[in-house]
């Protein structure tokens, strides 16, 4: 990967703390707990996931750097929201979470070099698994939630029509 596109992701995993917390601003209770469909998850279940999300792939990062060729274990996201209780627990200590985790990430990633970012584990759902692998992964994960959630607030507006 050139370091240019490298550059770019690493400013679209910035940008998702940025667009995750302008997607929230002024949320109100009922728009954190609407579900636009069943199968969808509501913006407090969303918050919940990406914090859990971001703990995941930061210790993802962190094992690749510091193993060698690391087991990387997927897991149910949606056995997580269930188990974890993500439709009744506040959400304000997970978007702080998300907010920590991703920033001290950055803070990796700005200073690793040509050799960690070709560093490799074993995924176990995607096979050979790379630190740059995992940038592409992660680098737009919070921007599609902020979209999902002003897509969630966009439907809730709806609803009340």
């Amino acid at each position: 990967m050139k370091v240019e596109e490298r550059a770019q992701l690493i400013n679209q995993y910035r940008e998702g703390i940025t667009l995750v917390e302008d997607a929230l601003q002024g949320v109100s209770e009922a728009e954190l707990d609407y579900q636009p469909t069943p199968e969808r998850w509501t913006i407090r279940q969303i918050i919940h996931h990406l914090a859990d999300s971001e703990i995941t792939s930061g210790i993802r990062l962190r094992r690749l750097l510091a193993e060698e060729s690391p087991d990387i274990i997927s897991y149910d996201q949606d056995y997580f929201a269930i188990a974890l209780r993500y439709n009744l627990r506040p959400i304000e200590s997970a978007l702080q979470l998300y907010k920590w985790v991703r920033t001290t990430t950055l803070e990796i990633l700005e200073f690793m070099d040509v050799e960690q970012w070709n560093r490799k584990g074993n995924h176990s759902e995607i096979g050979e698994y790379s630190a740059t692998l995992w940038l592409q992964l992660y680098a737009e994960h919070g921007i599609n939630h902020a979209r999902q959630i002003r897509a969630n607030r966009e439907a809730f507006e709806r609803s009340k029509r």
